[in-house]
């Protein structure tokens, strides 16, 4: 007995085949078979009239603030997206101190025009630690799946405080080491990666420049090296 099959869906499978009608038999969190599929399942699903496809990987969304408090991350369930990635852009929410919450606000809202006021009243500030934060993320129920990465912006305003974003301010061999182990920690807790941005155009509300335009080739390698050894991560 199949624990689902979908019947009579038109089936397009992202191999450029063209559309056809077809059942699809599911196990656990495997598909089975494509085709005619006969016997019985736990469940049936009639997608007679409807696509049945792949989910759609988003690599590239902000999601992190409204997915700490929006089951279902519209638009981007709406069309197909099955797992959106966040923390792009070196911008997001975690590590935080509690006296940075309106920075980083801020520079989500220069860099990503998603409305301050709205950022304000959504997120409850339920973590400081990058591991704290996807462990808030677990704990909210949701229509997608969604994966997050340690940003840059963040890590440098957890460490250098309000010399995060001078341009003329490098930071000292403790700091780099602890934004090292920052980006560890966040990778050993479930991060997909690191991100930081480098472009003129990202600003944060006040037309300053995000923590990390300039930092040096020693902190970007020094945070592309705090991944060394681990079975996964980007740095984007």
């Amino acid at each position: 007995m199949h624990d689902l099959i979908i019947k009579g869906g038109t089936v397009i499978d992202g191999s450029g085949d063209a559309p056809r009608t077809a059942d699809i038999a599911i196990e656990g969190d495997r598909i089975v078979g494509v085709g005619k599929i006969s016997g019985s399942a736990r469940a049936t699903i009639n997608a007679s009239g409807a696509l049945v496809t792949p989910g759609w990987v988003d690599v590239h969304t902000h999601y992190d603030g409204q997915a700490t408090w929006d089951s279902v991350l519209a638009p981007s369930s709406w069309h197909g997206v099955t797992t959106a990635v966040m923390g792009n852009c070196g911008v997001g929410f975690a590590p935080v101190r509690p006296d940075a919450h309106q920075f980083l606000i801020e520079l989500m809202e220069g860099v990503e025009d998603i409305p301050g006021a709205a950022l304000a009243e959504g997120i409850d500030w339920q973590w400081e630690s990058f591991a704290q934060y996807l462990d808030a993320l677990d704990r909210k129920p949701r229509t997608i799946d969604v994966g997050a990465q340690v940003p840059h912006g963040s890590v440098r305003a957890y460490v250098m405080g309000e010399r995060c974003n001078d341009r003329d301010v490098t930071p000292t061999a403790a700091e780099l080491q602890a934004m090292q182990d920052e980006v560890r920690k966040g990778m050993v807790a479930g991060a997909l990666g690191f991100s930081s941005s480098r472009t003129w155009l990202h600003t944060d509300r006040k037309g300053v420049h995000v923590p990390g335009t300039f930092a040096g080739g020693d902190e970007m390698l020094a945070l592309g090296l705090a991944m060394k050894g681990l079975k996964h991560g980007v740095f984007e």
